[in-house]
């Protein structure tokens, strides 16, 4: 049987700010993300099974990818928890904001690295990841392949 990748996208509205940058991005702004979720592996073959001739059922991609990327981050503000933007996170909650705060700087190569360990804990054993492209502009984005790590 041949091994088949599928890809879903989403978009999503986030907003952060990169503490420590010298340019514009340390202001807070936002961004419209278009993720696009590819994964790999082999139809089933089982003609009694339901998804019968399929990789993984799309709406079940869909599930995993919007629970843990896109209903979380989605109109929410992202900041480096290890930055004084910390303060600006808990007023901003205070003032009932949706607020992630990060190990990470949230830069769009540090977040696809993120979003790529969420999306793998959630697939089937019989599904791999093999790459995320998340893009922040429509001129500039951030990509992660499996066979890179």
């Amino acid at each position: 049987m041949s091994t088949i990748r599928i890809t879903k996208q989403f978009s999503f509205e986030t907003g952060h700010a990169l503490y420590g940058y010298d340019g514009k991005c340390k202001n807070v702004h936002g961004h419209s993300y278009k993720l696009s979720v590819t994964v790999i592996g082999t139809p089933i073959t089982d003609t009694d099974n339901v998804k019968y001739g399929m990789v993984i059922d799309f709406g079940d991609l869909k599930n995993i990818v919007k629970q843990h990327i896109v209903d979380v981050f989605d109109h929410a503000t992202v900041f480096n928890k290890n930055t004084p933007h910390v303060e600006l996170a808990n007023e901003l909650r205070e003032r009932g904001h949706d607020v992630i705060l990060v190990d990470y700087q949230p830069t769009s190569e540090n977040m696809v690295i993120d979003f790529a360990e969420k999306i793998k804990r959630h697939l089937p054993p019989s599904i791999q990841l093999h790459s995320l492209r998340l893009q922040e502009t429509e001129t500039s984005y951030a990509e992660w392949y499996q066979s890179d790590n």
